[in-house]
């Protein structure tokens, strides 16, 4: 989990990582894969393939219903529409909405919104998932159940989840807390086992 300050360039760094922006300076290598290296079209491909990607503002289709959204990183992947809406009702389903797969985000509550843009990022099964702030909009009782899901994805064998929070109740999720400020990760361990802040003092300072 990555914290601190707004406006410290949180979502900017976790959106280069998942190849969404470039950098100016310095390297990004995902998976030993050098994204700046990579045209517009294989940079697609590459996070078609391994990122999923949990956006603070939800970025839903609002004329597509639960399932169509959910389905559309499947569709890109050039995956069966029958197959790709299978799939997706399975991922909602995880994430609690199983009963709403044809609902039109309009029709959905913020937090349910949120939770559909989180089953459209593991729909996939991504290597990375890269989530901003996805328990921002949650209750308690369901942020707990969406990062117990996230949880399970990130104990798969050959998978990371990297995600800015800023929500104290959930740190005790985290392997690590890292702390962003003036230009610097500071890299500590894991959490103590009740939620707390971060101590960057104890960590080791990255260059960004």
């Amino acid at each position: 989990m990555l914290m601190g300050p707004s406006g410290c360039g949180k979502t900017t760094l976790i959106s280069v990582i998942a190849g969404i922006l470039d950098h100016d300076a310095g390297d990004c290598r995902v998976f030993d894969q050098d994204l700046q290296g990579l045209s517009g079209a294989a940079r697609t491909s590459f996070r078609g393939h391994n990122v999923g990607f949990v956006f603070q503002a939800f970025n839903l289709i609002p004329t597509l219903s639960a399932v169509e959204n959910v389905a559309v990183p499947l569709l890109i992947n050039q995956q069966s529409r029958r197959e790709a809406l299978k799939r997706a009702a399975v991922s909602l389903d995880r994430v609690g909405l199983g009963t709403r797969l044809h609902s039109l985000p309009s029709q959905l509550s913020g937090g349910q919104q949120q939770r559909v843009a989180i089953a459209r990022a593991l729909v996939h099964g991504p290597r990375l998932v890269v989530c901003d702030e996805p328990t921002s909009s949650l209750d308690n009782e369901t942020g707990q159940s969406v990062m117990k899901v996230l949880r399970d994805v990130a104990l798969g064998p050959d998978r990371a989840l990297v995600l800015v929070t800023h929500d104290s109740r959930i740190l005790s999720y985290a392997d690590r807390v890292a702390r962003m400020e003036e230009r610097g990760v500071y890299c500590g361990g894991a959490p103590a086992r009740e939620p707390g802040p971060a101590r960057p003092a104890q960590g080791r300072r990255l260059e960004t």
